[in-house]
């Protein structure tokens, strides 16, 4: 049955009772079973529980998904064929992200018609949209936010709600199509319980709550509160995709900042080596671990023209260089030297005005497990999930198919079906 989308539907949808409310884990329109991990996580121990972290995503009616709500753990990969969803899920992750960052609407979505459910009916005004939203967790306990965006004929923001404790936070609605802003309502509790003021529509108000709340009263603080969380919990995000081609090239010297391709590992090899030898030498482990060969040492050597290239030193004769590997093995060493390393390091714009013990870092690695024999899936498995249980680096993956990740306890595993 097609889908009609309007202002009316698209605010009233994301924002009523129902979508503010607790829900369970809801099949995509028979294409995502029941989320299972391999064990039950354990409970938050406390050094989690002060790092905000999102615990679901929400695609309501986003590309190919319908009122899907996905848990997300730790260690998280979503699982299933091609064509179910996998990818349009983690790209719903990383504009959520960019969103809470500060981006505007027009960045984040390149192409938005491409987010549109594909049997949406444009309303009397020929508008079209989607929906999208996430819970964070943290300090705060769990936070809310569903956002309503309108594709066609013009890309804005018409609907946004941010809730905790069941109380409504913020909620924004477009009321004049003809001004580029929204009406934004937030909760004050003091002599005036609600605030209302217009706010761009191209951007997410909860991202601009800092600079419009003043935070005099406990109704202002606990808005600013949440609002915060959400943000931090959102804007440390790295997506990665190693790209094996571009890894084999030497590369100029530059800021030791690893990029998502992984194309400059060599320059950030020479920057972590000389930072932190005890780190150094766990990554030299799992890199012996998951490559073929001896394995003394994984090092950064300087060609003398500005650029860079990375070498294995195998201890006993010439050492090999980087571009010489596999691409099986090269996307497995930047993966674990991902795994080993934090915002100060990758290309991420982490929240600078929060201490990074109160920061955890979500890696986006879409079909996490390509071209890695069974060996090199088994240790980067276990590495991922020994780094993401200390609390300061989440993963959230996809894969074809998950069996290899059975029995690992953490791992929380979305089976989504075309």
């Amino acid at each position: 049955m097609a889908e009609s989308y309007g202002p009316d539907m698209a605010v009233s949808s994301v924002l009523s009772t129902s979508a503010v409310s607790a829900e369970p884990v809801v099949p995509s329109q028979g294409r995502s079973r029941a989320a299972e991990a391999s064990s039950a996580p354990p409970a938050p121990a406390d050094h989690r529980s002060l790092r905000p972290h999102l615990t679901e995503l929400r695609l309501s009616a986003f590309a190919s998904h319908r009122g899907a709500a996905f848990p997300l753990g730790p260690f998280t990969l979503f699982s299933g064929p091609s064509g179910c969803g996998k990818t349009s899920a983690l790209r719903a992750y990383e504009a959520l992200a960019r969103l809470g960052g500060g981006a505007e609407l027009g960045e984040v979505f390149v192409d938005p018609h491409a987010c549109v459910p594909e049997r949406a009916r444009p309303d009397a005004q020929r508008r079209r949209g989607f929906r999208i939203g996430c819970t964070a967790d943290g300090p705060e306990g769990p936070v809310r936010l569903d956002v309503a965006v309108q594709a066609e004929p013009d890309l804005r923001i018409v609907g946004e709600r941010l809730t905790s404790g069941g109380l409504v936070l913020l909620e924004t609605a477009l009321r004049d199509p003809a001004r580029r802003a929204v009406q934004a309502a937030w909760h004050t509790a003091g002599a005036t319980p609600v605030t209302r003021a217009p706010l761009p529509d191209d951007r997410l108000g909860t991202a601009l709550l800092p600079l419009r709340v003043a935070g005099k009263t406990d109704g202002q603080r606990r808005v600013l509160a949440a609002a915060e969380q959400m943000v931090v919990a959102l804007r440390s995000v790295f997506a990665c995709d190693p790209r094996p081609d571009r890894m084999r090239l030497p590369v100029p010297v530059g800021s030791g900042r690893l990029l998502g391709g992984c194309d400059n590992l060599a320059d950030v090899l020479g920057r972590t080596r000389a930072e932190c030898g005890r780190r150094h030498a766990q990554f030299v482990a799992a890199v012996r671990a998951g490559c073929a060969g001896p394995v003394a040492d994984v090092l950064a050597e300087s060609l003398g023209d500005g650029t860079i290239r990375a070498l294995l030193d195998r201890g006993a004769g010439p050492r090999t260089a980087l571009g010489r590997l596999g691409d099986g093995e090269l996307r497995y060493i930047a993966l674990a030297l991902v795994l080993f390393t934090g915002p100060g390091v990758l290309e991420v714009d982490p929240a600078g005005e929060v201490p990074a013990a109160m920061q955890a870092l979500t890696v986006l690695a879409d079909d996490v497990d390509r071209r890695l024999d069974p060996r090199q899936r088994g240790e980067l498995l276990r590495l991922a999930a020994r780094m993401c249980d200390r609390g300061h680096i989440r993963l959230l993956g996809t894969t074809t198919d998950a069996s290899w990740a059975a029995g690992t306890d953490g791992i929380t595993v979305v089976h989504l079906e075309p």
